[in-house]
C-alpha cells in the first residue's frame, strides 16, 4: 500500500531534517559562499580544510590566489614520537608565516567593506575580536597578511541568529590569515572570521569532526603563542621563491625586503620539529684569537715609562701581539696635549728679530720671552730662565 504524494513529501522532509542537523550538511552563506550548518560541539575540534568557508562564515571569501601560493601540509613528514601533542611556538617564530613577496593573501580592503555593509555582522565581529564596533576598520588595516605553514589550532567563530559563535578548530597549513602585532592570527580570510587564541595545548584536546587532509598529524599541530613583545615586521617564507621576506607589520607587501640577518635555518625547515636556536648577532660574537707565530718574543706588560722593548730582529714574525704598554710604532709617543720638547722644525735664532717673541699675558705693558732652541732636548743653555727683553 502507496501512502499518498503528499505524506510522502512530509516524511522525506523530516528525514532531511533530521539529516542536516545530524550531520551538517552544507547550505548556503551569505554573498554565496558556502558554510557548513551547525557548530562543533563541546569538546570536538572542526577540521577546518584552507579553502573552506567553514560553519556559518561571517562574510564570503577575501583570499587572493596569487598571494597564498603557499603549499599545504606535507605528506612526506615523519610520524610525530607517540605521546607528543601540539607545539606551542610564538608568533616571532620565523617561518611560522608564509606568502608571496610584494603579495598579499588577503583583500583587507574588501574585508572592510562586506563587514561594514551589515552593521549587525559588524557588530558580532567586533565583540569577538575584542574590538568597538566602531574601530573595526582600523583593527582590520593594522593586521598583516600571510599564510599558515603548519596546521594551526585556533579558536574560530561563526555567525548565527545575529551573534559571534565560538569552537575550537585546525587550520590547515595554506589557510590565508590576518596576524597582529604580536603574530597571533586574528582573521581567517576564506569566511572573514575572527579567530582568537587557545588557552593552551591541553585545551584543544578531544574529538576531531570533519575530513582530515593528507598528512595532517594531530601531534604535529601548532598553537601560537603571542609574542613576547610588540614586533615590527615578521620573517615569512616566500613560497613561490623558496626564500626569506621580512614583512613589516600592517603592511600587505608593499615594502617586503630581504632580511637583514636571515634566521639560523632554512626556509624550508619543517617548523613543526625541533628547530636550532637563534644566534647571536655578529656584533655580539666574540672575535677569534689568532695564535701567534713561533718566532714571536714572550708578550708581557711594560708598564708606562719604562724601556721601550726593542724592535724586532731583521726576518722576525711581523704579526707578532704588541705588549700592553709597549707603543705600536716602536718608540713612546707624547702624553697627549703636552707639548713636546724635541724639535719639530728649523730650530730658532737666538737672535731672531723681535717678532718671534712670545707675549706674555699680563696687564703690565707687554713684556715677551725668547724661548731658545735646546740642542740636547733637556735644559736650555745658561740657567734655563731664558732671556727677558723689556
Amino acid at each position: 500500500m502507496h501512502a499518498p504524494p503528499r505524506l510522502r513529501h512530509a516524511v522525506l522532509a523530516t528525514l532531511c531534517a533530521g539529516l542536516l542537523a545530524a550531520t551538517g550538511c552544507a547550505r548556503n552563506a551569505p554573498d554565496g559562499g558556502l558554510g557548513t550548518e551547525g557548530t562543533a560541539g563541546a569538546g570536538e575540534i572542526l577540521l577546518q580544510p584552507a579553502a573552506a568557508h567553514g560553519p556559518d562564515p561571517f562574510t564570503a571569501s577575501t583570499v587572493r590566489r596569487s598571494g597564498a601560493a603557499a603549499s599545504a601540509t606535507p605528506s612526506h613528514r615523519a610520524p610525530a614520537p607517540e605521546g607528543s601533542g601540539p607545539h606551542t611556538l610564538p608568533g616571532s617564530t620565523p617561518g611560522l608565516y608564509g606568502g608571496v613577496r610584494s603579495v598579499s593573501s588577503c583583500d583587507v580592503a574588501r574585508q572592510i567593506r562586506l563587514l561594514a555593509a551589515d552593521p549587525a555582522r559588524q557588530k558580532a565581529f567586533a565583540r569577538a575580536a575584542g574590538v568597538p564596533a566602531a574601530e573595526v576598520a582600523g583593527f582590520l588595516r593594522g593586521l598583516t597578511p600571510v599564510v599558515l605553514r603548519a596546521d594551526t589550532r585556533v579558536t574560530d567563530h561563526g555567525f548565527r541568529d545575529g551573534a559571534a559563535t565560538a569552537f575550537p578548530a585546525v587550520l590547515q597549513g595554506g589557510t590565508a590569515v590576518l596576524v597582529d602585532g604580536r603574530g597571533l592570527p586574528r582573521v581567517r580570510c576564506a569566511c572573514g572570521n575572527p579567530l582568537g587564541r587557545l588557552a593552551g595545548a591541553d585545551g584543544v584536546r578531544g574529538p576531531e569532526r570533519g575530513e582530515a587532509w593528507t598528512g595532517y598529524d594531530p601531534a604535529r599541530t601548532v598553537v601560537v603563542a603571542p609574542a613576547a613583545r610588540a614586533l615590527a615586521e615578521l620573517l615569512v617564507v616566500d613560497s613561490a621563491h623558496g626564500r626569506w621576506i621580512a614583512r613589516p607589520t600592517g603592511d600587505e607587501g608593499a615594502r617586503d625586503r630581504a632580511p637583514a640577518e636571515p634566521p639560523p635555518y632554512a626556509p624550508e625547515t619543517d617548523i613543526t620539529g625541533p628547530l636550532p636556536e637563534v644566534s647571536p648577532s655578529p656584533s655580539a660574537r666574540p672575535k677569534p684569537e689568532t695564535p701567534a707565530p713561533e718566532d714571536c718574543p714572550p708578550t708581557g706588560t711594560t708598564p708606562p715609562g719604562e724601556a721601550v722593548v726593542a724592535p724586532r730582529e731583521p726576518g722576525a714574525a711581523t704579526d707578532c701581539p704588541v705588549p700592553s704598554g709597549e707603543p705600536t710604532g716602536g718608540r713612546p709617543e707624547p702624553f697627549p696635549g703636552i707639548p713636546t720638547d724635541e724639535p719639530t722644525g728649523t730650530p730658532a735664532d737666538p737672535d731672531a728679530p723681535p717678532e718671534d717673541l712670545v707675549p706674555l699675558m699680563t696687564d703690565e705693558p707687554q713684556t715677551s720671552i725668547r724661548l731658545p732652541w735646546r740642542e740636547d732636548g733637556g735644559r736650555p743653555p745658561g740657567d734655563g730662565r731664558g732671556t727677558v727683553h723689556g
